[in-house]
């Protein structure tokens, strides 16, 4: 796949599979496997990850409370009454760096409240990054209320940005970017957004970038949200960085995907982000699945989020390469990386 010159990019907005392409940052259509079956991304020097919020709630008693009186994890997400006082949410900042040494930066999601995500990005300076362009885009890996509801903290700072979300969303998803509110569930976003929407559909590979891909699957994950997005970094030197939302299609199909159609792609290095694994204490099969872990061997494990305390506990236990954090700015853990800190691949 050729590259767009940057000094003659134009402007082009992709739904579906076109080519996008922005002043400081080449996207490419979906790409097609090489004739030996496999695609190569490339590779990238290094990924940079600071953890602006993990948490999924203040308190997940009252979280799971407030599902089960309003019908229970079918029920659609934008009529549950929910707590504002009682949402944190996920949210990322990605730097990558390419072997040429030029730097990405790129939004993770972008947490529950708005207000509370306003204070984090003022607090790393975000809020400022925005508004001089120096993120270039926002990757929501999928529809979650925690993943999603703080859009408008990040419009505030520059409703142009442009927004990469997996083709599974729903309708209410979709106008909630454009600008909407749903009184019921007290989600609000009052800023249209003015960049472009792009939809990456399950299955694709799409390069974002050299070392860097973007893939969504075809996962169920309670509220009536279908499809998450992840993304894929090959360092050199190293091998293949996964990163997740919630990582809901699990991890055995995320990493699985790189070992059998990317190429480099069974030398595994770390993983950063939500597993999923036992977020409220509930999986009976996390020991198992953390067991089965080993087989990858991974070289750092960073993962925080609804990956669950137990199971991150058990990791250590196991001995796995896991990746400690500081227990600031409202972290549950010290075990792992949580609010503030920082995590370096490369």
């Amino acid at each position: 796949m050729k590259e767009i010159n940057r000094r003659d990019f134009i402007k082009k907005v992709v739904v579906g599979g076109a080519v996008l392409s922005l002043d400081s940052a080449v996207f490419f259509k979906p790409m097609q496997a090489h004739a030996w079956g496999k695609y190569d991304i490339g590779q990238c020097k290094s990924v940079r990850i600071k953890c602006v919020s993990e948490l999924i709630c203040n308190d997940s008693d009252k979280f799971l409370d407030q599902v089960s009186t309003a019908g229970g994890w079918f029920i659609n997400q934008w009529e549950i009454p929910f707590d504002p006082n009682n949402a944190v949410g996920f949210c990322s900042l990605i730097d990558m760096e390419t072997l040429d040494g030029r730097h990405h930066k790129f939004l993770l999601d972008t947490g529950w409240n708005a207000k509370y995500i306003d204070t984090c990005f003022k607090r790393e300076g975000i809020d400022r990054m925005l508004q001089n362009g120096e993120i270039e885009f926002l990757f929501v890996s999928h529809e979650h209320m925690d993943h999603l509801w703080g859009l408008e903290t990040v419009l505030k700072y520059n409703p142009k940005i442009d927004i990469f979300i997996p083709s599974t969303f729903n309708p209410e998803g979709v106008e909630f970017i454009g600008s909407a509110e749903f009184n019921k569930s007290g989600a609000k976003n009052k800023i249209e957004h003015k960049g472009k929407l792009v939809k990456i559909k399950p299955g694709e590979v799409n390069k974002l970038f050299d070392g860097c891909m973007a893939v969504a699957f075809n996962a169920n994950s309670g509220f009536r949200v279908q499809g998450e997005e992840s993304l894929y970094f090959n360092v050199k030197d190293k091998g293949f960085v996964f990163v997740s939302g919630c990582c809901h299609q699990n991890i055995f199909t995320l990493v699985d995907f790189a070992k059998e159609k990317i190429k480099g792609g069974k030398n595994i290095y770390g993983v950063y982000g939500g597993l999923h694994i036992i977020p409220f204490g509930s999986n009976p099969r996390y020991k198992e699945i953390v067991r089965d872990m080993a087989k990858y061997e991974f070289k750092k494990i960073a993962c925080n989020h609804c990956t669950g305390l137990p199971a991150i506990e058990l990791m250590v236990e196991l001995g796995y390469p896991v990746v400690k954090g500081s227990g600031r700015f409202g972290s549950k853990s010290k075990l792992n990386i949580g609010n503030g800190d920082e995590v370096v691949f490369g």
